[in-house]
């Protein structure tokens, strides 16, 4: 099926792609230096390298695995926008030099594929219309201004024969997601609050709105373009095409859990967080074929289901 290099395997869309490849026979490397990925999330069969993807040394660790990738999916870095604000340099490092370095060994080990998980908060504060990827967008942090970079430094590599598809991930839910993190991923800070505090503090509108996309959806889709192929440089936006306003989250996040009393309490938005965006899936569509995608009530019920299985919080 094909040699692949995973970067941030041992985080949350990192150590489930590679299981859900290894099941599919793929052969899979990875690579995380697990400041915010756990050694217990990498998967059985996975050759992993401990490393952070903005160091050479980690590609000379790498180097004497002695693989030739056929296809580099590169999931690693940092990935709050509000983070990015604390150490911005450090966040350039984590989301920019680190696809840079990839890159640059990606042209010398001969691979010609990679695959870039983008994001789109590059977009910034559009309004209320599908946001398609022909769009100009406005970043509104640090962060964003990283994602936008390394997918620049992707089309400028395709001079040296390397395509790529840069990913741009919608609001990615579900299990597995860090619950102890609560300053990245909107449904998982929320359900981490209401069952470990039994209150949800929303930062921001309650009419604020995202397109929230599964995790299966992400991982089924990173599939489809590793069986369909890619040449070029793409942007595709991966997304489901609906928007859920924050009220509307918080609500059945709360309906799902009767037996619980949670309250909930609005305060004031954080630097660089965007207010509403919906992306227009089209072109993805166009790649990948029909996907009837998790819908957010079944997503969230499926989330917290996992979530009792695991004996998290106080859900019973």
């Amino acid at each position: 099926m094909g040699k692949i290099l995973v970067t941030g395997i041992a985080g949350f869309i990192g150590s489930q792609l590679a299981a859900y490849l290894i099941e599919a026979g793929y052969s899979v490397t990875g690579i995380d230096n697990l400041k915010t990925g756990c050694a217990a999330n990498i998967p059985k069969g996975a050759k992993f390298v401990n490393g952070d993807c903005a160091t050479i040394s980690t590609y000379r660790d790498l180097s004497l695995a002695n693989v030739d990738f056929d296809v580099i999916i590169h999931l690693a870095g940092q990935s709050s926008g509000e983070i990015s604000f604390d150490d911005p340099v450090q966040d350039l490092s984590d989301n920019c030099v680190s696809t840079l370095r990839l890159l640059e060994y990606a042209r010398e080990s001969s691979c010609k594929k990679v695959i870039f998980a983008s994001s789109m908060s590059v977009y910034g504060d559009l309004g209320a219309q599908l946001i398609t990827e022909d769009v100009s967008g406005k970043p509104l942090s640090m962060y964003a201004v990283g994602k936008l970079a390394s997918e620049a430094y992707l089309r400028l590599f395709e001079r040296y024969g390397i395509s790529s598809v840069s990913l741009r991930l919608f609001n990615v839910y579900g299990p597995g997601q860090n619950m102890t993190n609560l300053r990245q991923g909107m449904a998982s800070i929320y359900i981490s609050q209401a069952l470990q505090n039994h209150h949800i503090e929303v930062k921001g509108s309650p009419d604020r709105f995202r397109d929230l996309v599964y995790i299966d959806d992400v991982i089924w889709i990173i599939d489809q373009f590793l069986r369909k192929g890619f040449d070029g440089s793409k942007i595709v936006n991966l997304c489901t095409g609906i928007g859920t306003k924050v009220s509307e989250l918080v609500d059945l996040i709360t309906k799902n859990l009767q037996k619980q009393e949670v309250s909930v309490s609005y305060i004031e938005g954080t630097p660089g967080d965007q207010f509403g965006i919906v992306g227009d899936n089209k072109r993805l569509l166009s790649i990948v074929g029909e996907r009837k995608f998790v819908s957010v009530d079944e997503g969230i019920r499926r989330f917290l289901e996992y979530l009792k299985d695991m004996n998290f919080g106080e859900l019973k």
